[in-house]
């Protein structure tokens, strides 16, 4: 132990920062593929990361995000487009944020309603911008999973991930502009 922190708190920490890297990466990426393969490591290692700070919702949202990448990153295969896998995880999300409140006891409040709804809308938003073709569709609803995020993170005062935002943020922007509006500037 250093201090009042555990080496497992330091731990859970040092995977989220990890997982921090690989989405702030994501946003600056040339291709779809690339976007969601960066964003499936990410998801991945959040997920490990809130379930082992004992952040029961972040880490079956993030495990969803995680089956939701593979998902997308083999369109084809899988079907992605059709409207059931929309549906699906849509489900799921829904069925994290009712579970918040009943299994795993957070109470239900106007204000925990609200917060805790967040980023259930930034997980729909990033799955819409799945289902598109081009990594430019991805980054345009990363501007509202983006922000959902973040002001879930500011209320629960979890610092990493407020950081992680503010910065995919400035990714998502870099990356409008280096492969958005300068090659449309270009034409």
């Amino acid at each position: 132990m250093i201090g009042s922190v555990s080496m497992y708190e330091i731990a859970a920490q040092g995977v989220g920062i990890i997982a921090m890297a690989f989405n702030i990466l994501s946003y600056v990426q040339k291709t779809r593929k690339s976007v969601i393969t960066f964003q499936l490591i990410g998801a991945s290692l959040f997920s490990i990361n809130f379930f082992m700070l004992g952040a029961m919702v972040g880490g079956i949202l993030n495990a969803v995000a995680a089956i939701r990448a593979i998902v997308y990153l083999n369109k084809k295969r899988f079907h992605a487009d059709s409207p059931v896998w929309l549906m699906a995880f849509i489900a799921l999300y829904v069925s994290s944020y009712i579970l918040n409140f009943t299994l795993f006891g957070k109470d239900f409040t106007i204000a925990n309603a609200l917060i805790e709804v967040l980023p259930v809308i930034g997980m729909v938003a990033t799955n819409l911008g799945y289902l598109k073709n081009d990594a430019k569709t991805v980054r345009r609803f990363g501007l509202i999973s983006s922000p959902s995020w973040l002001i879930y993170n500011i209320f629960n005062i979890a610092i990493g991930a407020i950081i992680c935002e503010v910065l995919s943020l400035c990714s998502i922007f870099v990356g409008i502009w280096k492969y958005d509006l300068k090659n449309k500037n270009e034409d």
